[in-house]
């Protein structure tokens, strides 16, 4: 009798171990998955974390090529007044110096439908003039070497410019990527 006893209380005593057993099994299966996906959020933010570098270094290079912009922007406005003065230091023209258009003449450019013929002269005498000054502006070689270096600021302030709207391109297409 006491070996029936002690039997039934081993195979309860084993019930109960095997559904502890099941429940720790299941515990343990959430637990794996929530740790695999920990392990995807970890590997998603070192992502995002390392696209943020380098959307911050081409935000620091952006930075300096702004402050060279700038530079070149000073420069270019001092040289926009150096040539200000050499132009009000240049022979001034008046409009007694230039030959007047004919108000008879006919217009050298295509009337438009609603165009008044007061208009169409005025414009006619406009091209006149523009081309009577275009064929008295002839450059000189000494205005052509003085006026290099703005040409050339000029041309860099493009390129400066388009450079920084192409970091500004890749910043945003970097940041709204996610």
């Amino acid at each position: 009798m006491t070996g029936i006893v002690l039997d039934s209380i081993l195979m309860l005593m084993l019930v109960v171990a095997i559904g502890y057993g099941v429940r720790l099994e299941r515990k343990l299966v959430a637990l794996r998955v929530g740790q695999l996906a920990f392990a995807g959020a970890v590997t998603e933010l070192n992502t995002a974390a390392g696209r943020a570098e380098a959307a911050l270094a081409s935000l620091r290079a952006s930075g300096q090529e702004t402050d060279l912009l700038h530079d070149r922007i000073i420069k270019a406005r001092a040289v926009k007044q150096e040539l200000e003065a050499l132009i009000a230091r240049g022979p001034a023209r008046t409009a007694a110096s230039e030959p007047v258009a004919a108000e008879t003449a006919p217009p050298s450019h295509p009337v438009r439908e609603g165009e008044t013929d007061e208009k169409s002269r005025r414009m006619a005498s406009l091209v006149e003039r523009i081309g009577g000054i275009a064929a008295e502006v002839k450059p000189r070689p000494e205005a052509v070497k003085q006026f290099a270096p703005v040409f050339q600021a000029l041309a860099a302030n493009q390129a400066a410019q388009q450079s920084l709207n192409r970091a500004r391109r890749s910043l945003d297409d970097d940041l709204f990527a996610a």
